[in-house]
């Protein structure tokens, strides 16, 4: 069966309950798939990330903003056990990342697009993350179907696109059935079906009970993706607020993010 980009996308989440899916129930710390708290990185003298807090609860997607820079990349690295912080805390489901008794159930990321073996097909891409994972190779052939790679699966990853590299991605991300996904500029090299594809995942994820933090630069596709936003700059968080506080009828994301992270006396 072929992905229908006008189809909504059937997602499951493991251990995932229908609870807990107002996505302004992230004020209270029991409820919060993600905690970050007072959390810092410094690189020798550089400052990465300046003492952020933030919470995320289940059923909602949260743009992670910011110049390039800004410290997003480092927080997600922290988030998960690829780098560690030098103060604060940042847990998935109250514990650290690497405390995680199945990290596959719990968190699905994508941070690169070229994480892949070129010479591998696109299956036993997944087939070997699946057996690392203890992953039912079943779950395989699920995710290539959601993401829409049936066709192309037994092919070498080296023939594909930038898109279906991501699709690709995406997949892994989805074999283990998380609770939570961390994607990294998810909409580089989708066409515009494919992002309005991708949008319709992310919403079926998140009404399925799941938690999507979306780092991202562009913002007029964050603006339809999430219902709230994280902009930070120089470390720092500047906003952390639903998207209808940060974008209304009287201004744009876009104009309220420029406003946010302009240079110091422009």
């Amino acid at each position: 069966m072929r992905v229908n980009e006008l189809m909504t996308p059937k997602i499951v989440i493991a251990g995932v309950s229908q609870a807990g899916r107002d996505p302004y129930l992230r004020t209270m710390s029991n409820n919060a798939v993600v905690e970050v708290s007072s959390l810092t990185k410094r690189y020798d003298d550089v400052v990465a990330v300046d003492n952020i807090s933030f919470t995320l609860a289940p059923g909602t997607v949260t743009g992670f903003l910011g110049p390039n820079g800004a410290g997003k990349t480092t927080t997600l690295r922290v988030l998960l056990g690829l780098a560690d912080a030098d103060a604060g805390t940042a847990l998935v489901g109250g514990r650290r990342y690497r405390e995680l008794d199945e990290p596959a159930r719990w968190v699905g990321a994508v941070l690169e697009s070229n994480d892949f073996h070129p010479g591998r097909s696109g299956r036993d891409h997944l087939r070997v993350l699946s057996a690392a994972s203890g992953v039912a190779e079943v779950r395989v052939d699920e995710v290539l179907d959601l993401v829409g790679l049936v066709d192309a699966c037994r092919r070498a990853v080296k023939t594909y696109s930038l898109g279906m590299r991501q699709r690709l991605g995406l997949a892994a991300a989805l074999l283990g059935e998380p609770r939570l996904l961390v994607l990294d500029e998810p909409t580089n090299g989708l066409d515009p079906s494919g992002t309005h594809w991708l949008r319709r995942v992310l919403r079926a994820f998140a009404e399925a009970g799941g938690t999507v933090l979306v780092s991202s630069h562009q913002l007029a596709e964050i603006a339809q993706s999430v219902d709230h936003v994280i902009i930070i700059d120089r470390g720092r968080v500047l906003a952390d607020a639903p998207l209808v506080e940060l974008a209304g009828s009287d201004r744009t994301l876009e104009q309220t993010y420029l406003a946010l992270t302009a240079p110091v006396g422009s």
